[in-house]
């Protein structure tokens, strides 16, 4: 009758498993989506809410009192890019699923629509994105609050057929599309009208204070708004309101364009950024990875030899391969890094021309034309100030 196993070689299987999820820890995993919800039929148009997407926080530290190693791997310049290119994403997600109005991408602080959408970049990688996404409606009711955190899809990197041109992070903006299609579906059809009444009012009582700011009753922090009473469908006032609104949304809608050319733009840098990035984000787990494998092993072949004879050469010749296979894989590293870092300082060059090299734009309203300098945001800043000045001099 053979011995029973000793209590050593009862614990065998045990650092065997052990090594297996070893072995399988810092894998790259594939993220699952069912995709953004794209309505099944058309909903008429009074009871789409528009949306209007806020440049985000790039959520960059500041150097000076942030220890160097939470600054690695911070590009400031390349947050500022994506500040401005995942909203663009988000816009997109939004208009692809047929359960909105007009979805535009605006400076942050401008919005007076029935829902806007604002937030902060939390993480930013070729692996993984990390964003703190609020949303507010018309009313001041804010409906959430959340963070999205999502891994690439590394099939977008590989370049398979299928998902060529998609969004590594797409997974991310179509949670969020079915978060804020969530809230949204719990509305009534009185409250979505009641939305779109408050966001004309709001904007109303933001160009004319003095006119339209007792339509809406709101608390002392002005962050909560509710209909006290509504303008006569027949109110000129309220007419010409309407007709510098859509000049408001043609400036919004140009401003789109410019966001779409420069999203468009660093798109190809942007990508290799991302792809080399993940590559050296998944070489460095592996490093990691292998050097607790070789920790494992190395435990196991101490424990083997007291068990139990051993072959402390084949040992050997073992951990010399992988020592070899580690300082290769540093090696590539190094380069990958190297060649990622001049990806994120091409990006950097397209946020600074972005922001420093804009042509003026040149805008007519109610026969005066103006020329609006500086930053996209801070011309769409000026044209606000400019139509409020314009209506206050009208009407006295």
């Amino acid at each position: 009758m053979a011995d029973p196993p000793s209590g050593g070689a009862r614990r065998l299987p045990v650092l065997a498993a052990a090594l297996l999820l070893a072995l399988a820890t810092g894998a790259p995993t594939r993220a699952a989506s069912g995709g953004a919800t794209q309505a099944t039929e058309e909903i008429p148009e009074e009871y789409l809410l528009d949306v209007a997407v806020e440049v985000l926080d790039p959520g960059v530290p500041d150097p000076a009192t942030t220890p160097p190693k939470k600054m690695e791997g911070v590009f400031p310049d390349l947050r500022r890019s994506e500040a401005r290119f995942i909203p663009m994403r988000i816009k997109e997600t939004l208009e692809s699923t047929g359960h909105w109005g007009a979805v535009r991408v605006v400076p942050a602080g401008t919005s007076s629509v029935e829902l806007t959408l604002g937030g902060e970049i939390r993480e930013s990688s070729g692996l993984e994105l990390v964003v703190k996404i609020w949303a507010v409606d018309a009313s001041g009711r804010r409906w959430f609050e959340k963070k999205y955190k999502g891994e690439a899809d590394f099939r977008v990197y590989a370049e398979e057929e299928e998902f060529v041109g998609r969004d590594p992070y797409q997974t991310v903006y179509d949670q969020l599309a079915n978060d804020l299609l969530a809230e949204k579906r719990k509305l009534t059809a009185d409250e979505i009208l009641e939305l779109r009444q408050s966001s004309r009012l709001r904007f109303a009582a933001d160009l004319v204070p003095d006119v339209f700011g007792d339509y809406l009753a709101s608390n002392s922090r002005r962050t909560r708004y509710k209909l006290k009473r509504l303008p006569s469908e027949d109110d000129p006032m309220m007419d010409r309101v309407a007709r510098i609104r859509e000049r408001d949304y043609m400036l919004v809608d140009t401003l789109n364009e410019y966001y779409g050319q420069f999203s468009t733009s660093m798109e190809e840098p942007y990508d290799n950024w991302r792809a080399f990035s993940y590559e050296e984000q998944v070489a460095l787990a592996e490093l990691r990875r292998q050097a607790r494998l070789r920790k494992i092993i190395g435990a196991l072949a101490i424990f083997g030899a007291v068990v139990s004879d051993a072959d402390s050469s084949a040992e050997r010749a073992a951990r010399d391969a992988a020592m070899i296979g580690g300082i290769a894989a540093i090696q590539s590293g190094i380069a990958k890094g190297q060649e990622a870092k001049m990806h994120a300082e091409a990006l950097g060059e397209l946020a600074a021309s972005f922001e420093s090299e804009v042509a003026p734009m040149v805008v007519e309203i109610e026969g005066e034309t103006v020329r609006l300098t500086g930053s996209r945001e801070d011309q769409y800043s000026s044209w606000r100030q400019l139509l409020q000045r314009i209506y206050a001099n009208e009407i006295r």
